[in-house]
C-alpha cells in the first residue's frame, strides 16, 4: 500500500491548460474518486501517476518516491482501462498472467496466483475461454484480475464501467468496492457518473476545468458544497439553483428574494447577509413540497411530470424561465402539465453562494 501525494501539478498541451496546480493527499488504502465532466482533467491526473504524462510543473509522489522521472514499468501500479485491454488471441488465464511473465515469475507461481485471483473475482469456469467468449461484465472482471494479481502499490481505475449495462454497473461497482476494501490497496478511480462517485468512493475529489472544486466525502459534498458548480454536479437530480438577493422583511428578518418568491435563510447564515446583497439561492429537489396552500415560498408553472417508479420528479418553471425539480413520493399527488403550482422550502435547507464568485457562503466563525 502506499499513499499518493500530488503537489502543484500542471499539465499544458501547447496552450491549452488541462490541470491547473492540483494538490491533493491520497491516503494510504484509500479509495479516491476523481470526478468531474467530459474534459475536466480528470484523467490526465490519472496519466500523471501511470506516467503516460509527464507534468509541465509540479510533483507526483507515490509512497516515499517522487516519480515524475520514474518510467511506468518502474512505479509499481496497475491500470484499468475502460477498453478493457484485453489480448484478443490469449486466453483468459494468458490474459491475467501476463504481467507476472514480463516480471519472469516462474511458471508454478504463476498459476497459484492466477487461480487464486480467478477465485477471487468468480473466473474458475472461464480461465480457457478468449475474450470474444466472454460478457462485457466478464471481460470487465478479467481486466481487473490482470490488475490484482500483480499486488500493486496504486490501483489507477478510468471510467472502467462505462461499458456495461446499468445493472451490470451496479452489481460490478458493489464488486469493485468489497475487492478493495478487502485488498485495501491505495486507489484512484475516475469517473463522470456522480451516481458512481457518491457510492464507491471513500472521498471524491470534484474537478472542473482542470481545477480541484472540493474534495470531501460524499456526505460532506452533498450536505455542504463548496461553490455552485459542485452543488449543482452533485445529486441525481441536482440542486435547485435560483438567482437572489437578500432583503430585509416586514419584521426586519433577512430574507431572499427570488422569482416568483421569498424564501428564508437559516439563522446561521443571516450574521453573513447583508440587504442588498446578490447571491445564488440553492435547495435540493428533496427538501421541495408543493403545497396546497394559496401562497407557498415560490410560484412556478408545471412543465412535465416523471415517474421513476418509487419516486417522481415535477419539472416546474418560475417566470424567468428558470426550472425547478421538485422530488415527490410515489404516493403524492400528481400535478397536471400547465398548472400553476405553489412550492414549498423545508426550513433550514437553503444553500446560499456568492454570486460571481459562485463559493458558498459559510457562517461566521
Amino acid at each position: 500500500m502506499a499513499r499518493v501525494l500530488f503537489h502543484e501539478v500542471t499539465k499544458r498541451f501547447d496552450e491549452t491548460t488541462a490541470v491547473d496546480r492540483f494538490t491533493l493527499d491520497v491516503e494510504d488504502g484509500e479509495l479516491l474518486v476523481l470526478l468531474g465532466p467530459s474534459g475536466c482533467g480528470k484523467t490526465t491526473v490519472l496519466r500523471t501517476v501511470a506516467g503516460l504524462e509527464e507534468p509541465t510543473s509540479g510533483t507526483v509522489t507515490i509512497g516515499d518516491r517522487v516519480v515524475n522521472d520514474i518510467d511506468p514499468k518502474d512505479r509499481d501500479i496497475a491500470m484499468v482501462f475502460q477498453s478493457y485491454a484485453l489480448y484478443p488471441h490469449l486466453t483468459v488465464a494468458r490474459n491475467i498472467e501476463f504481467p507476472l511473465r514480463q516480471r519472469g515469475v516462474d511458471k508454478v507461481e504463476r498459476e497459484r496466483m492466477v487461480t487464486e485471483v480467478a477465485t477471487t473475482l468468480d473466473l474458475d469456469g472461464l480461465l480457457s475461454r478468449k475474450p470474444a467468449q466472454l460478457s462485457g461484465g466478464q471481460r470487465q472482471r478479467v481486466a481487473l484480475a490482470r490488475a490484482i494479481v500483480r499486488s500493486p502499490l496504486v490501483f489507477l481505475m478510468d471510467e472502467p464501467l462505462s461499458n456495461l449495462d446499468a445493472a451490470l454497473r451496479v452489481q460490478t461497482r458493489a464488486d469493485i468496492v468489497a475487492l478493495q476494501s478487502r485488498l485495501k490497496t491505495t486507489t484512484l478511480y475516475v469517473t463522470h457518473d456522480q451516481v458512481e462517485a457518491m457510492t464507491m468512493g471513500h472521498r471524491i475529489a470534484v474537478m472542473n476545468h482542470g481545477v480541484l472544486q472540493q474534495v470531501a466525502t460524499p456526505t460532506e459534498l452533498y450536505e455542504h458544497p463548496a461553490n455552485v458548480f459542485v452543488a449543482g454536479f452533485l445529486g441525481s437530480p441536482g440542486m435547485n439553483l435560483m438567482p437572489g438577493r437578500v432583503a430585509s422583511g416586514p419584521d426586519g428578518a433577512l430574507l431572499v428574494a427570488v422569482t416568483d418568491g421569498v424564501l428564508y435563510p437559516p439563522a446561521s447564515l443571516t450574521a453573513a447577509l447583508t440587504p442588498g446583497q446578490e447571491v445564488v439561492a440553492g435547495v435540493r429537489p428533496e427538501s421541495m413540497s408543493l403545497t396546497t396552500e394559496a401562497h407557498g415560498d415560490i410560484s412556478a408553472t408545471v412543465v412535465l411530470v416523471e415517474l421513476l417508479g418509487a419516486e417522481a420528479h415535477v419539472i416546474a418553471r418560475t417566470g424567468d424561465e428558470s426550472h425547478l425539480v421538485v422530488r415527490q413520493s410515489w404516493s403524492a399527488p400528481r400535478p397536471d402539465q400547465g398548472e400553476r403550482v405553489s412550492v414549498r422550502v423545508d426550513p433550514g435547507t437553503l444553500h446560499l453562494f456568492a454570486t460571481g464568485t459562485g463559493d458558498r457562503v459559510s457562517p461566521p466563525p
